[in-house]
């Protein structure tokens, strides 16, 4: 079982930089995909960013061009370097896992991670 911790969550003002960290506990995680998730009050959770230990990184339209995501496999983390941070990106964001490589199809629905951190908020200011 994985489990998952991020931190680096945070108040920034508009067009600041935050950057977020999630660890992963499992000594299998090597396989693992990763994603982030967040979740915006009164909306749903949506799709962020996700890697697999191979190619590259995978974006929702929201995160294009301001969002990064970097995975260091040697420390079984998962980060998001987030720029240009506007107030529309309020929300808890969470880290989710699972234990095969994702297709793309299927790399962004939320039921195919089984695995959950309890998120971190980020709150940005007008």
């Amino acid at each position: 079982q994985a489990e998952l911790a991020e931190s680096g969550g945070g108040v920034v003002e508009t067009e600041g930089s935050l950057r977020l960290s999630c660890v992963a506990s499992s000594r299998i995680i090597s396989g693992y995909t990763m994603a982030w998730f967040r979740q915006a009050p009164g909306k749903e959770r949506e799709f962020v960013a996700a890697r697999r230990t191979w190619g590259s990184p995978f974006y929702a339209n929201l995160a294009e061009g301001r969002f990064t995501a970097i995975r260091d496999t040697t420390k079984s983390t998962l980060y998001l370097q987030m720029e240009r941070l506007k107030p529309d990106d309020t929300a808890v964001y969470y880290c989710a896992a699972a234990s095969s490589s994702l297709t793309a199809s299927t790399i962004g629905t939320q039921s195919v991670y089984p695995y959950w951190g309890q998120g971190t908020q980020v709150t940005v200011g007008e």
